[in-house]
């Protein structure tokens, strides 16, 4: 076990650049790399404390130019971009890597199967509320947290957030984090569909709605083994109702910025979960069609 871990990040977005910048200042981080498309000079991070919070890690924008494998490779780009994630993987992967995947949904580990022994793969919940305004520039709003499977591979990963703002924990059941997380995720779609801020749930009859789409999360996360109370609609909006109304969630800032949306991690595996195990989904599998179609 090496006094300080080697880590590389994968996807320098909201997600991947907060998370570089707070590992960058960690006593128990030796190294980090930012795995990019594009160079960026370097992490700046506005903390919801007021700091400002800076790191300029190493940046590679092809997989060429790594050298050796790292003690943890954290995967943060969106759920759709597995395949161009893993054309990172082969140069980083030792015998002992640890792939930690930082993504939204409920099948992190199915996602990177194909590329990665299971047992190497951690899945994270992660809620970071966070918001990129240019390549590195990122905005912090929320302290935020990761939560990952309890077991030794959990406890290091949780450990690498100890110098951090970020609340790093483990969990004896993942599956009902990793749902209640989707059920925030799924009402986020009403935001990409009107292009409209977090205020929205503040319009007639938005709340309502995103009500009924957690709801059918929450049957549908019930019947995959997740143990979710009839409190989440509520917990979702009042969540919704006391956030900034100019907060803006990834999913409508990608379409915003004209990237593809996340809608099958979000909203498209609770229609498709739901018809396997004959749970009717309208709300969900509405949503996932129409964002599947928006340009």
């Amino acid at each position: 076990m090496p006094a300080k871990y080697s880590v590389a990040i994968i996807g320098p977005g909201a997600i991947g650049g907060t998370v570089a910048a707070w590992l960058s200042h960690s006593e128990r981080v030796g190294s980090v790399i930012l795995c990019a498309r594009t160079p960026l000079d370097r992490l700046v991070i506005e903390a919801p404390d007021g700091r400002v919070i800076e790191a300029d890690p190493r940046v590679v924008t092809d997989p060429a130019e790594i050298t050796e494998p790292v003690d943890w490779i954290l995967v943060a780009t969106k759920a759709y971009d597995v395949a161009a994630a893993s054309r990172w993987l082969a140069p980083l992967l030792g015998p002992y890597t640890r792939v930690a995947v930082l993504q939204n949904g409920v099948e992190h580990v199915e996602r990177f199967a194909p590329f990665v022994p299971v047992e190497r793969i951690v899945p994270v919940a992660v809620d970071i509320p966070a918001e990129r305004s240019a390549p590195g520039r990122i905005q912090q709003r929320r302290d935020g947290t990761i939560v990952v499977p309890a077991g030794p591979a959990g406890r290091a990963f949780a450990a690498l957030f100890a110098d951090s703002v970020i609340d790093a924990s483990t969990t004896d059941d993942f599956v009902t984090v990793a749902w209640t997380k989707l059920s925030l995720n799924c009402a986020g779609a009403v935001n990409a569909l009107t292009g409209l801020p977090g205020g929205v749930v503040r319009q007639a009859g938005v709340a309502d709605l995103m009500r009924g789409m957690v709801r059918e999360c929450v049957l549908v996360g019930r019947a995959v083994g997740a143990n979710l109370g009839d409190h989440l609609p509520d917990w979702v909006v009042e969540r919704a109702e006391t956030s900034p109304p100019d907060s803006v969630n990834s999913i409508l800032g990608d379409r915003l910025a004209g990237r593809p949306m996340e809608w099958g991690a979000r909203n498209g595996v609770i229609a498709r979960l739901g018809e396997a195990h004959g749970i009717p989904t309208p709300l969900n599998a509405m949503a996932a069609t129409l964002l599947s179609v928006m340009k």
